[in-house]
């Protein structure tokens, strides 16, 4: 079944037992909420499939960040009056959708982990991120900057991933320890303006 999630979170019965949900709410250093973070915990995933949908409309991506299991297949429809043509040149996958109109579609097979770039070769504006995810516990932060997923419990402290974009660190990612019996935890980033030529942000 195509999905598209602007809030998507990934579980998986295997570490249900040992798991308690954390909520994760992401923010800049004033206090505003920061959309569009991917927040993880150390946890494998088996290969996976399915279905997943990032379309055209209105000369922008939707959504602007979408979390998918490796494996996964994603369609990219186009609901614009225009043609779209569609690439990437991430290591973690480089494929080219050429030119193609309005109520078509085109599908890319995402196999291996990591972030995906997409770009739009006619509208240099249209930028959009598929983070190709082998964990089990992945989740995109919601306009107010809010992630929920299971984290382990018990144990020592758990490293919680954040990814942005637009993040302003190596990667564009930090690592923060969530201590045993937090069930929530509130995480301060700092981000980069927005490219010029992107139309999408935080």
């Amino acid at each position: 079944m195509n999905r598209i999630l602007p809030f998507f979170l990934l579980t998986a019965a295997a570490t249900a037992a040992s798991a308690s949900p954390v909520t994760v709410r992401v923010t800049d250093p004033s206090g505003k909420p920061v959309a569009n973070a991917v927040v993880s915990v150390p946890s494998p995933r088996p290969p996976s499939s399915g279905r997943y949908v990032v379309s055209q409309k209105g000369l922008a991506f939707h959504p602007f960040v979408v979390v998918v299991p490796v494996g996964a297949s994603v369609s990219f429809p186009n609901f614009d009056d225009t043609r779209h043509h569609v690439y990437s040149f991430s290591t973690a996958k480089k494929f080219e959708l050429k030119l193609f109109a309005k109520e078509q579609s085109r599908s890319i097979q995402f196999d291996r982990p990591g972030v995906v770039a997409l770009g739009c070769n006619i509208h240099d504006r249209m930028s959009a991120f598929i983070v190709v995810s082998d964990r089990t516990q992945t989740a995109v932060t919601d306009r107010n900057g809010v992630a929920r997923l299971q984290a382990p419990s018990g144990g020592g402290a758990t490293k919680l991933d954040v990814w942005h974009p637009y993040l302003r660190a190596p990667g564009n990612h930090v690592e923060i320890s969530l201590f045993p019996n937090e069930s929530s935890k509130v995480v301060q980033v700092r981000l980069r303006p927005p490219p010029m030529h992107g139309m999408g942000g935080y």
